[in-house]
């Protein structure tokens, strides 16, 4: 069966190459897209229209693939997740560091603006419902300017908008594909341990499979067997090690192997 993938980066929009040779190496056709920053597209993850994600798996199809997976990390696993509810072509869906709800725009939209927040995706021209951020929240680096952890802006926001939180939940139980989640116990970007907890949780409670993989120590950016560590930031802090990620991402990899292939 030939398999097809989607490799979706997180909001660093950077094209996801290195990874998506891997899947290519493994005999799948593998697609890095870009699908924010580039020409004619939304500057940043604003009004992202899911629809940018259903013509790439059209285009898939149409090159002969007949299993259709999407692997994203962070904001690209958000997208994923929201695409496979949507489109029941999708067959599995591994989503690395993932939220379990939809959150606001980060950046511009295609008119430049960025405030007020916006949801981060629309489907069908419809906006859907959305987490703002709560600009209250200060770092608690405030050491000159270093890279900080903002895992603590999600979770402040997610008390002071504690109401809208049901309504932007990503319903991952109605989507008929597969999902294996990838989360570290340090992340400091988001708590993404808790939200695949919940989103786990959802699959279980409708009957749904689904596969967590976890590691305690990994952070935001799992790496799978051979891709190169990931760059420090100067903006942002991660969490994790390098040994601890490329452990989350080797425990994971076989699961991810065989839920593209339709294996077990």
């Amino acid at each position: 069966m030939r398999v097809g993938v989607l490799v979706l980066s997180g909001s660093s929009g950077r094209v996801e190459v290195e990874r998506a040779r891997l899947f290519a190496r493994e005999g799948m056709t593998a697609v890095p897209l870009r699908w924010f920053g580039g020409p004619g597209q939304s500057p940043g993850i604003c009004e992202i229209p899911l629809e940018t994600f259903t013509d790439a798996i059209d285009r898939l199809r149409s090159d002969g693939a007949e299993r259709i997976g999407m692997v994203g990390v962070s904001k690209g696993a958000e997208a994923a997740m929201l695409t496979a509810v949507h489109d029941p072509r999708v067959d599995v869906v591994v989503a690395l560091s993932p939220t379990s709800r939809v959150w606001c725009n980060v950046g511009p939209g295609l008119d430049g603006v960025e405030r007020p927040y916006r949801s981060c995706w629309t489907w069908r021209g419809r906006a859907l419902p959305f987490v703002p951020m709560d600009d209250s929240w200060t770092p608690a680096e405030t050491d000159g300017g270093g890279p900080v952890a903002v895992r603590g802006w999600y979770e402040r926001s997610e008390r002071t908008f504690a109401d809208r939180l049901a309504a932007a939940a990503i319903p991952v139980e109605r989507a008929r594909s597969e999902l294996v989640l990838v989360a570290g116990g340090d992340d400091a970007m988001w708590p993404s341990l808790p939200y695949a907890g919940q989103l786990a949780e959802r699959r279980r409670s409708a009957g749904a499979t689904v596969r967590l993989i976890t590691h305690p120590d990994a952070g935001h950016r799992p790496r799978f067997p051979g891709e190169s560590p990931a760059p420090p930031s100067p903006h942002f802090r991660y969490g994790g090690t390098p040994e601890a990620d490329a452990l989350l991402g080797a425990a994971a990899w076989p699961h991810v192997l065989d839920a593209l292939r339709g294996v077990g």
